[in-house]
Order: C-alpha cells, then sequence, then structure tokens
C-alpha cells in the first residue's frame, strides 16, 4: 500500500475550524458495510441507532496545556509542544527553533519556566522542568491548548471547555480524542435510559497524532507509542455485552486501539501499557464491532484505520459524499458511525494476533 492511496482534496471552507453551539448538533454520516451504503443522519438521533446491551467504550484522557512558548539562553525563540510526561518533573517534547538546543543547555519558557534539555531522541527532547512545580501544574500555569496546526488559529478561552470531553478526567493527552466531543450529559443520560451500556479506557493521545506519513510506503510509517489503561471493570463491561449478543462500540480510534492493543485472542486483558499499534487495510478486529470516529486527514494514519474497518472502497465513497454534501470536518466537525466490515473480522482463537 502506498500513503496515496488514502489522499483525497477537501476544500479548505470544510474544515471546521470552531465547534458548533452545541456539542450533539452535528450531523452523523451512517457506514454499513453489509449494505455497501452510507446513510445522512443527526447526532442528536444516535441513541436509535443502538439496542439494549450494546456497549459504548469512551477514552477518558483529559487534554492538557501542552504548547510552550520560551528561548534559548542565546536568545533565539523556541515553540514547544509536549509530547508526553515521563515524571513529576521531566516530559518529552517537540521543540521547533532555528537551531535545535544541545543536551546540557537551557531553555526558558514564558519568562519563568527553566527547563534543561538531558538529551535527543531522534524528533523529541527530553527535559526536565523547574521542579518547584510539578510539569502538569507548570503547563496549567503557563501552557496553552494544543489545538491541532490545521485549524491555522491560536487558543482561545472558549478552548479551554469545548476541546475536553464532558468525562475528561485523568489528564495526559495533548490531543482530545475528538469523537467524544459530541457527546454531552443529556446524550449520555439517553443511552443509558435505552438501555446502552458505557465504558472507559484511558488512552493518553500524544503529539505524535499531529505528525504527518512522510513514507509513501504504507509499510515503512512508524507510529509514537501511547500509553493507555484498560480498567477491570472495562474488561466485565465487554465480557458482558458480548454474553448477551451486545455491539461493542468504539467511540474514537484511540479508544479502538487500546482495546484492541489489549486483546489476546479476542479477549481484552485488564492493565496497562504502551501501544504503538498501526491498522491498515488487512488488519483482522478482534474486539470493536463499531467505531464512532470523525473525519480525518488525507494520507493519515486514522484514515488507513477507519479504512481497515469498514473497507477501503467504502469509506473513499463516504468521503466522497461528506465532501459534496459539505460535512464539516476534522476536531471540530461531524462524526460518522461505521459498523465492522465483515472482511475485518479475526476468529477468536488463542494466540490470535494482528
Amino acid at each position: 500500500m502506498q500513503t496515496s492511496d488514502f489522499d483525497y482534496f477537501l476544500p479548505d471552507g470544510l474544515i471546521a475550524r470552531y465547534p458548533l453551539p452545541e456539542r450533539t448538533a452535528s450531523r452523523l454520516l451512517h457506514v454499513e458495510p453489509a449494505r455497501g451504503c452510507h446513510t445522512d443522519r443527526m447526532f442528536a438521533g444516535l441513541p436509535d441507532l443502538f439496542r439494549p446491551g450494546d456497549l459504548l467504550v469512551f477514552n477518558d484522557t483529559r487534554v492538557i496545556k501542552a504548547r510552550l512558548h520560551g528561548e534559548k539562553a542565546t536568545g533565539g525563540g523556541v515553540e514547544a509542544l509536549v509530547e508526553r510526561v515521563l515524571s513529576a518533573h521531566e516530559a518529552l517534547l517537540f521543540l521547533r527553533a532555528s537551531k535545535p538546543p544541545r543536551p546540557g543547555s537551557t531553555v526558558r519558557f514564558a519568562g519563568c519556566l527553566q527547563a534543561r534539555v538531558l538529551e535527543r531522541r531522534d524528533d523529541l527532547f527530553r527535559l526536565a522542568f523547574d521542579p518547584a512545580h510539578t510539569v502538569l501544574e507548570w503547563l496549567e500555569r503557563i501552557g496553552e491548548v494544543p489545538l491541532p496546526p490545521y485549524l491555522a488559529r491560536t487558543a482561545e478561552a472558549s478552548d479551554d471547555e469545548r476541546y475536553q470531553t464532558v468525562y475528561a478526567r485523568d489528564p495526559g493527552a495533548v490531543a482530545a480524542p475528538t469523537a467524544g466531543l459530541h457527546f454531552d450529559g443529556a446524550m449520555l443520560g439517553r443511552l443509558t435510559t435505552a438501555g446502552v451500556g458505557t465504558a472507559f479506557v484511558t488512552l493518553h493521545v500524544g503529539a505524535g497524532t499531529f505528525q504527518p506519513v512522510r513514507a509513501e510506503a504504507v509499510a515503512d510509517h512508524r507510529m509514537h507509542a501511547e500509553r493507555y489503561v484498560i480498567p477491570p471493570e472495562t474488561v466485565a463491561a465487554v465480557e458482558s455485552a458480548r454474553d448477551r449478543g451486545g455491539r461493542v462500540c468504539a467511540v474514537g480510534t484511540t479508544a479502538l486501539r487500546a482495546l484492541e492493543s489489549a486483546s489476546r485472542g479476542g479477549n481484552v486483558q485488564a492493565g496497562e501499557g504502551e501501544t504503538d499499534l498501526f491498522i491498515t487495510p488487512g488488519y483482522r478486529f478482534r474486539v470493536v464491532e463499531r467505531l464512532i470516529t470523525n473525519f480525518h486527514l488525507p494520507r493519515s494514519t486514522l484514515l488507513m484505520l477507519v479504512s481497515a474497518f469498514g473497507g477501503t472502497e467504502l469509506l473513499r465513497r463516504a468521503y466522497a459524499h461528506a465532501v459534496a454534501r459539505r460535512y464539516r470536518f476534522f476536531s471540530y466537525g461531524d462524526a460518522m458511525l461505521i459498523e465492522r466490515a465483515a472482511s475485518a473480522v479475526r476468529e477468536r482463537c488463542a494466540g490470535a494476533t494482528p
């Protein structure tokens, strides 16, 4: 497969640079591989597309204020994006500067935070922050919400709340699990009333999600690893849903990757770990049967994932339809509900691997 196989034309005017006033007001494109079709719907009608006994699995990670601005000791400007927090006082960051800072040098952020460069790891830098506060405390004090670069604007006060799911509780992500941005408290209540179960995983979305696929051959791309946690109660919820004939629906590609990464022989295992799982067409899914997601960038790993889930040709047609019908794209845009293609199913057997 070539990266160019996952390209498509998107008019700039279809990029949703701001959210709608109401979270649930988005449109919803329902993609059904079994019928070979897609249907225009509204997200507010989502509960009608679920049955009692189905299970929704959400990613409860919380976005941190991961973007920083500062300067090197030499006076040169630095723009930084935290990739992940390593400990109370250390983090990995992407640093943009005219000349990369060297290990042993210092960077001063916002005129008050002194950080020392410990080492360089490929395109990332490990920094030690002033121990007067923890990394998370420093970020909350002087950081900015790390809006995706394709929004082409700086973060505003309203983004502090809207670029965060209503159920976010575990800080550590530098990008929102954007499929969850469509849910509000009333929607969650309607789903519960309809007999649909809910469960949570945690996957701290890293800054690697913003990185383009530079390799032309898909097989040459390497994913940045991300930390995830699967609670025992989520494993129990998945098993219970399956036992009663319910369908497991991941809310977002991050929830899907966490569940599939933690699956062994078709059964989700509780615990925590790191995943660099790169899902492309040909992958056989063990756990997730339905996926709620947003529209993704051309040539991106996420577009490859949804193509693997729903079928490359059907997803290509669905995206062309969405462009023609002027759906809103990307993080603050409209949503999709994709049913898993029959060709993307792996039999539940011991020792199965992606």
